[in-house]
């Protein structure tokens, strides 16, 4: 048996970590991960019967009883977790009857997973019932898509019309849209409820005034969601106050949509 450090999807948690922190992405304390790791992958780097402590869950999480996760520690910065991962990032086992979690590594000098942890349990477990290999929830503050929930309406469709406009991968990395909510109170169970709401429909949820939750099957897709989003609304920002000579169209994103075979919201164009 190895040290946790060595497993490769902690490996990949501390690089994702690092990139978006010099993204700029999680300034500070702000931003969380969680993942969704195989059991038998972990017990090959730690004794996972070996519970360390417990802690009590704001919600009910028995579809997820005994997942183990990978998540990132209330009030830690990303720009240390390499530095740290210890004291930084923390392995915990959701429990018999999805009350509480138990820590099997991590989180030393007593610190807790993310505040967030009752928004990420909601969207693993709406996610997994839409699409069995997902394994990833992760929130950031990405800086254009946070400044442009100040001058856009916030609309699902109207706002994912926008974001498919703006660059023609969009549709083809998001075709179902993205989700937005209003300013709402971070760190609670209302944000995370209504989140999960959204993550029914969409990967994406957009929290105006605060930055993005997105999920996906790995932390390269979920992280590619957010890169994707992110340059969109660059673009937007960029050319919102020009005169528009051409772009794409409704038309052509339906055009684009079926070439690829994509199941889009067809509903969110004017075809």
């Amino acid at each position: 048996m190895g040290g946790i450090l060595k497993a490769p999807f902690m490996k990949e948690l501390i690089r994702t970590c690092g990139t978006m922190f010099r993204l700029g992405w999680n300034e500070r304390n702000g931003g969380n991960i969680s993942v969704i790791v195989d059991g038998k992958e972990a017990a090959k780097y730690l004794d996972t019967a070996v519970s360390l402590r417990s802690f009590d869950l704001d919600i009910d999480a028995a579809e997820l009883e005994h997942r183990i996760f990978a998540v990132t520690r209330t009030g830690s910065y990303f720009r240390n977790v390499k530095t740290d991962p210890e004291y930084n990032l923390g392995l915990i086992r959701i429990d018999r009857g999805g009350k509480s979690a138990s820590l099997l590594w991590g989180f030393s000098g007593g610190g807790a997973p993310t505040s967030e942890l009752s928004s990420h349990l909601r969207s693993h477990i709406v996610r997994l019932r839409q699409d069995k290999n997902h394994r990833v929830v992760t929130h950031c503050h990405a800086t254009n898509t946070l400044a442009m929930t100040f001058v856009h309406r916030l609309d699902d469709r109207d706002f994912t019309r926008t974001l498919w406009k703006m660059m023609t991968e969009c549709i083809i990395v998001f075709p179902e849209g993205v989700g937005v909510l209003p300013w709402m109170i971070c760190g609670n169970d209302e944000i995370g409820r209504v989140t999960a709401e959204k993550m029914e429909k969409y990967r994406v949820c957009i929290w105006a005034q605060h930055g993005i939750f997105a999920a996906g099957g790995s932390l390269d897709e979920a992280l590619g969601l957010i890169e994707a989003v992110e340059k969109a609304a660059h673009i937007y920002l960029k050319v919102m106050n020009s005169r528009i000579l051409q772009s794409i169209t409704d038309v052509e994103l339906g055009k684009l949509a079926e070439a690829f075979g994509l199941n889009y919201r067809r509903d969110f164009l004017d075809l």
